[in-house]
């Protein structure tokens, strides 16, 4: 077999990437480079032609799902014509909804990965991603009347509760709950 040029190396790897980003919102960061690989079409000695390590691996991917964080927010903005209170309470919407609780794999980082973030040592390069990326999250769910780590803890820790109670009616309520409790003005 030939060598790959250098943009299906660099579509490879970008491949990889959001597998790994998808995969470890899903499954967790322990995934193995086998699985990885598989699921992104490619063999598992392509892997350390694109990446030194997985932990590298980890930090990119960590990254890659944080970009599509504020993406997501930018997007909202734009189609709410710069309404910060509009594209906030889209974005609550879609966040404390079934679709989102059922689908971890396209959700949100600071969810998703909270645990695998929390058995990584500080100065891991994904640590301080994960960290950056729920502080600017917090800020950008902050309102007038509403500080955004408040607010950011309601809706992770309602995500959190409800996939982990999926199967019960209390999931749904969990959700409801936290969606009143961050939309109802007083």
């Amino acid at each position: 077999m030939g060598r790959v040029s250098k943009a299906q190396a660099e579509e490879n790897r970008r491949r990889v990437v959001e597998t790994a980003s998808r995969l470890f919102r899903e499954q967790g960061t322990q995934v193995s480079v086998t699985d990885l690989m598989k699921a992104a079409g490619l063999t598992h000695g392509g892997f350390y032609k694109q990446f030194v390590s997985k932990e590298a691996l980890v930090d990119e991917a960590t990254a890659h799902a944080f970009d599509g964080l504020t993406r997501l927010r930018d997007e909202g903005l734009k189609r709410h014509g710069g309404q910060r209170g509009a594209a906030q309470r889209e974005l609550i919407d879609s966040y404390l909804s079934i679709e989102h609780r059922d689908s971890a794999a396209d959700g949100c980082p600071a969810a998703a990965l909270a645990a695998d973030m929390a058995r990584e040592p500080g100065d891991r390069e994904a640590r301080r991603v994960y960290t950056e990326g729920v502080g600017e999250f917090a800020e950008w769910l902050a309102t007038e009347d509403q500080d955004g780590i408040t607010r950011l803890c309601t809706m992770l820790g309602a995500l959190v509760l409800a996939r982990a109670t999926k199967d019960s009616p209390l999931s749904e309520e969990i959700l409801t709950a936290a969606h009143a409790a961050l939309t109802t003005t007083s």
